[in-house]
Order: structure tokens, then C-alpha cells, then sequence
């Protein structure tokens, strides 16, 4: 199937939203198709291992909005690389909205993808927004608070909030922005800022108010950064209808090689089975 690619921007709070849309040749205003929108983890960007997932659900039939963050990649935005979980999440809802005026798209079958740290944002997205129709959420962390404390023990954890702490009495007194090494391009960080905002984030706790959107959650076995339990306790909190699928590997085997190709076929499989193929 022929797939078009285009580059789009949205508004997202005060700057906008850089994006590509991936279209099925047969998306038209007349004969429109479902579409799910989809971000990358944490201080990553859309260049980053996420257009062959968006092109398996164009092949199959359901176009895919793959954007930056604010303040990240192409998108606009300052100050530069920060991470706040609350933004982000109103970058996947702006995103909705930017589909849903889109003629080739078909509004009432609107979908949620995300993976790693944005595997956390579309659980509170599918919570809140009634206009999310299905959801897949890959390796994601669903309380990092607990899992932060788990990995590196009470007193470093402390360490990490006391750090937080002297960032925002830094800010207060110098201004601008500190920054530190994360998971996006060479020479770009993370602004220390977000932090606290950062270890409080715990969108696990809403995952019983998904249903009854159905939710797919795909985790690592062998995940060191999102630990499998974790997923799973939050999976067994969630309603029907839902589908836990667990890979080999570690946290980045969703990108490359077999895991990829795992977690690819299932979730075009979940959008098909719930978007292309549901009644209404």
C-alpha cells in the first residue's frame, strides 16, 4: 500500500508541535481512516526508531502522527529540553485535537501509541480524553517514584530530591537553565528543572479509568529501566478490554531486531482489531 508522508505542526500551549502524518494512499475526505496519534520516551525525538511503527499502521489501514514535544526536536518552544510530564500529555491531547480536523481522518476513531517514558503518557491520555478509542502502551513506566526508589535505594532517591530542591533555589536565584545528560541527541540534555516534576509522575495510578477503551501493554522481561512487575501489577488494575504481551529482551529490544517486530505486529493488530474493525 502506497503510504504519503507529510511534515505538519500543531499548536501546543504557546508554541507548536512538529510532526509528520502518515497517511494510507486511500485516506481521503470522503472515505476517511482511523488514526493514532504517537511521541517517543524520555528526551528522545521522533527521528528515533519511531517511523517504521508509524508506517506498519499506515500500511494496515490507520494514519499515525508521530510529533516532537514541545521545547524538543523540530518542535518550538523554550526553554530547550525540558521534560514536564504534564506538557507532554497536553501535546498528545493537542495532537488528538489536530487529527480530529483533519478531512482524511475520522474523528470518532482516534488512538494513543507511546513507548517508554510516553508508554506512561498515553495511560493518563486514554484516562481523561473520551476521544481515545484504543490504546498501546510499550515498556512504560507506570510510577516512577516507586521505581527510582527501587533501582538506587532510599538514600540516593533522597540525594535525587535534594537535588530538585537546590535546582528550584538555583532558578530562583540565577535563573536559566541547568542541564544534564539524557536519552535525546549528542549535545542535548535535560534541564534539571523538571526534575521534581519528573519523580513525582505516577500516571499507573489512573490506568482503571482506560477501560472501557481497550489497552494493550507490552513489556521487556529483561527491562533493567522499566521493571516488568511494575507493568504487570499496573496491568492487573486495569479493566477490560485488555491484553498484556511480553517480549524477550531488554528495554530497547522494542526497537530493533525481533522485539521490534513483536511489538509491531501487535499493536497494528490491537488498532486494526478495535478501529478498523469495531462497530460505529
Amino acid at each position: 500500500m502506497a503510504i504519503q508522508k507529510r511534515d505538519v505542526m500543531f499548536k501546543s500551549g504557546e508554541t507548536f508541535a512538529a510532526a509528520w502524518l502518515f497517511l494510507p494512499d486511500q485516506a481521503r475526505p470522503g472515505d476517511r481512516v482511523p488514526a493514532v496519534a504517537m511521541a517517543h520516551g524520555f528526551g528522545a525525538v521522533k527521528e528515533m526508531y519511531l517511523e517504521p511503527f508509524a508506517r506498519r499502521f499506515a500500511a494496515a489501514g490507520i494514519a499515525a502522527l508521530v510529533f516532537d514535544y514541545r521545547s524538543f526536536g523540530a518542535s518550538g518552544g523554550e526553554p530547550r529540553q525540558r521534560v514536564l510530564p504534564r506538557d507532554q500529555i497536553e501535546d498528545y491531547r493537542n495532537a488528538l485535537t489536530w487529527l480530529s480536523l483533519q478531512p482524511e481522518i475520522d474523528a470518532d476513531k482516534l488512538a494513543v501509541w507511546g513507548t517508554s517514558f510516553s508508554g506512561a503518557h498515553v495511560i493518563d491520555v486514554a484516562a481523561h480524553d473520551s476521544r481515545v478509542k484504543a490504546v498501546v502502551s510499550q515498556v512504560g513506566p507506570m510510577d516512577l517514584a516507586q521505581i527510582t526508589r527501587e533501582v538506587v535505594g532510599p538514600k540516593q532517591f533522597a540525594g535525587l530530591q535534594q537535588m530538585a530542591i537546590q535546582e528550584r533555589i538555583r532558578h530562583a536565584t540565577e535563573g536559566g537553565e541547568h542541564y544534564v545528560p539524557s536519552a535525546g541527541r549528542p549535545g542535548e540534555g535535560m534541564a534539571l528543572q523538571a526534575l521534581d516534576a519528573i519523580l513525582e509522575y505516577a500516571s499507573g495510578r489512573f490506568i482503571d479509568l482506560v477501560a472501557p477503551r481497550p489497552l494493550l501493554m507490552i513489556l521487556a522481561r529483561n527491562d533493567a529501566i522499566v521493571p516488568p512487575d511494575s507493568i504487570r501489577q499496573a496491568f492487573s488494575r486495569a479493566g477490560e478490554p485488555k491484553r498484556l504481551m511480553e517480549i524477550e529482551g531488554g528495554h530497547y529490544s522494542v526497537y530493533n531486531g525481533p522485539g521490534a517486530e513483536e511489538a509491531g505486529k501487535a499493536a497494528t493488530d490491537w488498532f486494526a482489531a478495535h478501529l478498523l474493525h469495531a462497530r460505529g
